[in-house]
């Protein structure tokens, strides 16, 4: 394997690793010879997806319902039951609520909120000293959030909470990127264009004719698209990468 691109032997964590991007994340860090720890909401699908998982490498479930405050410094707790170092840590645990200007909840804005981006600070503010103990000069610790190419323009269809979450989201991977530069810990963010998850069918006749209309390449994102860009982050090919944000996405949001 080129030393470049080598993740093995690493540690990280991955939220929202048990469907959709997080499960491609984490797949991928798995595979590549990293010990990978996923969290969703439910411990047994946890566990369920994370034995799968291990056939390729070594993954741990674990349970975290990111939506209560109290939730980031219990897995922080969890976590470090099990390790003293966290090389990789990728916010990936994201919600969405397709509400109108007129039928938006306050609840329902809270949810959102609280999940993409409240909790990622938090989560990164309670692993601040795994992430610190991994950190070298020569190979910084990392996070990776994964914001949406929703924060990065505005769609045709309502968004407010959503899209306003994941464009603050983008901004606090920069103000992080500036306050952990000095320990060593590299934050970037990714966002998505289309891919196939819960929360987008890129199947359905109408997401079919928005890719061929407005994605350059034609085509929706894949699994080796997220490998591909989520190890370079992780390994010392990525190393001197630090505040961007970078867009998974086919140019979609370059041809707008």
């Amino acid at each position: 394997m080129d030393e470049l691109f080598d993740i093995r032997g690493k540690v990280a964590l991955v939220t929202g690793g048990t469907s959709g991007i997080g499960q491609m994340i984490a797949h991928a860090l798995v595979r590549r010879g990293a010990k990978t720890y996923i969290t969703g909401r439910d411990l047994a699908r946890s566990r369920e997806i994370a034995a799968q998982l291990a056939r390729d490498g070594h993954c741990i479930g674990l349970a975290a319902d990111l939506s209560e405050a109290a939730a980031p410094q219990a897995l922080a707790a969890e976590f470090a039951r099990h390790e003293q170092q966290l090389h990789l840590l990728a916010n990936n645990a994201g919600t969405h609520h397709s509400q109108t200007l007129e039928s938006e909840q306050p609840t329902q804005w809270d949810q959102v909120l609280n999940v993409n981006l409240r909790a990622v600070f938090f989560l990164v503010q309670q692993l601040l000293p795994h992430l610190r103990t991994a950190a070298r000069v020569e190979d910084p610790a990392r996070i990776i959030n994964i914001g949406s190419i929703g924060g990065l323009h505005i769609p045709n269809w309502d968004a407010f909470a959503y899209g306003a979450s994941k464009a603050a989201l983008h901004h606090l991977t920069r103000a992080l990127c500036k306050r952990l530069g000095k320990d060593q810990i590299t934050v970037n963010a990714i966002a998505p264009g289309p891919f196939a998850t819960r929360m987008n069918d890129v199947e359905t006749a109408a997401m079919r004719q928005s890719i061929q209309t407005c994605i350059p390449l034609k085509r929706a994102g894949t699994p080796q698209d997220v490998e591909g860009l989520v190890v370079f982050l992780a390994s010392r090919a990525g190393a001197y990468v630090n505040g961007s944000t970078i867009a998974l996405d086919g140019g979609y949001v370059a041809a707008l």
